[in-house]
């Protein structure tokens, strides 16, 4: 169970790294990155971060290098959320295959 302080630190979280794929993603054509789920520790000392990733065939590849430049990911949602939060969670990247799941049970019921 997540407390109200948890929720609201994953949601800040969650919109800002959408707001920073979004625009990492501009120049690349073709490639849509979306965050759909953060979860923070109760200590607030690391965020697991859900990616959906468009076309899911480059998933795992995306994701990797998204975790290969997480440093530089995690300095910028510091300097955009530096005024909320005094320490900058550890950041950890998913791919949240949760859409194909959903599609292959659709399949599986035709």
């Amino acid at each position: 169970m997540e407390t109200t302080r948890q929720n609201k630190i994953a949601r800040l979280i969650q919109k800002e790294l959408s707001d920073i794929f979004l625009l990492q993603t501009k120049a690349m054509n073709g490639v849509l990155v979306s965050v759909s789920v953060v979860r923070i520790s109760p200590d607030m000392s690391v965020a697991r971060a859900y990616l959906s990733v468009f076309p899911s065939e480059r998933s795992e590849e995306i994701v990797t290098n998204i975790n290969n430049n997480m440093k530089s990911i995690r300095f910028e949602l510091g300097n955009r959320v530096r005024h909320q939060l005094r320490i900058i969670p550890e950041l950890k990247f998913f791919v949240d295959d949760s859409l194909d799941y959903i599609e292959n049970i659709d399949r599986l019921l035709k």
